[in-house]
Parts: structure tokens; sequence; C-alpha cells
């Protein structure tokens, strides 16, 4: 570690380490959302790897944390007021966020339409990155939520609800949503670990 690195907070590299968790956890549980998709297809061999890729990733969060137990805690009156109110803007959101799904879900039911939740979902979770990427000042995360809508819009507009390949149904619409929303999560949180290193001095900026 470098000595420049021990000037940096470690509230600084923990809340990497919460953004790689929050990552690697819902990005595992978009995959399996993907592996539902497939209805039963591959799913044994692709669940065991969604989930060795959500462990490997809390493994690097997990890192972090400790890394940073080596680092200064001292904080400013100004950064404790700055993070309560990050904190609360942050619960705002994420509340909005459930909200809003379980609003999609209750509607898309009552309208006999079950098979577009997936695809509004992964709309909603991505407009929720954008007042994230601001409050976070991670300019990543406006990469990451427009990602997310693209993905579904593209879904939406361009891909059957459901494919059959053989005798075999595929829900289109959960297994393209439901695997590239992981793999942009699971990308947003191998980024986020990186800058955890790099805020430590392990990896060069």
């Amino acid at each position: 570690m470098t000595q420049t690195s021990s000037t940096i907070p470690g509230a600084a590299v923990r809340g990497t380490a919460s953004g790689v968790f929050f990552m690697a956890f819902f990005g595992t549980l978009w995959a399996y959302t993907g592996i539902m998709g497939l209805q039963g297809w591959g799913a044994p061999l692709l669940l065991v790897t969604a989930v060795a890729i959500g462990i490997v990733l809390f493994i690097g969060g997990v890192s972090l944390i400790r890394a940073s137990g080596e680092l200064a805690n001292q904080v400013s009156k100004t950064a404790l007021r700055h993070g309560k109110r990050t904190r609360f803007w942050f619960n705002i959101i994420f509340a909005a966020e459930g909200l809003a799904i379980a609003i999609t879900i209750a509607i898309s039911n009552a309208t006999h339409h079950p098979e577009l939740i997936p695809v509004i979902i992964a709309i909603i979770v991505g407009v929720h990155f954008l007042p994230l990427a601001r409050l976070f000042q991670v300019r990543l995360y406006y990469f990451t939520g427009t990602l997310l809508c693209l993905l579904a819009i593209i879904t939406w507009l361009f891909v059957p609800a459901k494919v059959t390949l053989g005798e075999h149904q595929i829900n289109a619409f959960m297994s393209v949503v439901g695997f590239g929303s992981a793999l942009i999560l699971w990308g947003t949180g191998l980024a986020i670990w990186l800058m955890g290193r790099r805020l430590l001095g392990i990896v060069p900026k």
C-alpha cells in the first residue's frame, strides 16, 4: 500500500465495498431471473456459475473492507452531515424504486401481461441509478442506468416474449433481460471494486 492511500478515509473505501456487495447480490438475482426464463434448460450449471460470480465479487468487497481497517477513520462534522444526507436520499430513492416495482407487478398481473414485469422492472432499476450517480458522485452509474434501460427497451421492441427451441419453450423477456442485467451489474461491481483498489493505491490510476 502506498503512502498516498493512507490519507484516504476508511469510510470512502468501505463505501465502494458496499457498492460491490449491492452489485454482487442484485446481479446474481437478475441472473436467477434469466435462469427461470429458460424454464429448466441448463439450470444447474448456470445457477452454480451465477452464484460463483456473486461470491467472487462479494469476496472482493470483503477484501476492501479489511484493507480499509488500516486507513484513517477521522471524519469531519461536515462529512458526517453529508453522509447522513446521502443515506437519507438513498433510502428515499430505494423506497421509490421498491414502490414502483410493486405497482408494476400489480398492474401487469391485473392486465394479464406478466411477461412485461422483468422488462419494466429493468427500466425502473436503470432509472434509479441516475439519481444515485449524482448522489454518490459516481459517473459510472449513469452508464449502468442507461445500459439497463436500453437493454429493456430493445428487448421489449425486438425480442419475442417467448421463443420455442425444438420442444422447449423459453420466456425470452426473462432470459434476455435477466442475463443482460446480471452482466451489467456484475461489470459495474467489478469496476467499483477497481475504484476501491485505486483508492488504496493497489491499482495504478
